[in-house]
């Protein structure tokens, strides 16, 4: 692939086409699915996407499911810490 500017990264691909507002959700969204993540077995930094909301750690070989571009969704976090209260509650 050909190299992009740094604004539009991987939009770059889109030109002028699509809006500027449309173009940067692409971007955004697409640097934060290629990026590492924390595995939450081993708390590495090397969990990486496999295909649409499958994770795979690349150092422990964990593989687990999560949000379609980032591992943990913000509903994920949510209901964790909901779970978390009551079973402090008990």
């Amino acid at each position: 692939m050909a190299k992009r500017t740094k604004k539009v990264g991987s939009a770059g691909r889109f030109q002028a086409r699509y809006g500027v507002r449309a173009r940067t959700l692409v971007r955004t969204v697409e640097v934060q699915q290629r990026a590492k993540h924390k595995c939450p077995k081993c708390g590495q930094k090397s969990v990486k996407r496999s295909s649409t909301g499958i994770w795979k750690c690349k150092k422990c070989k964990h593989t687990f499911a999560g949000g379609a571009y980032i591992p943990k969704t913000a509903q994920s976090l949510d209901a964790e810490k909901m779970l978390k209260g009551s079973i402090n509650n008990i």
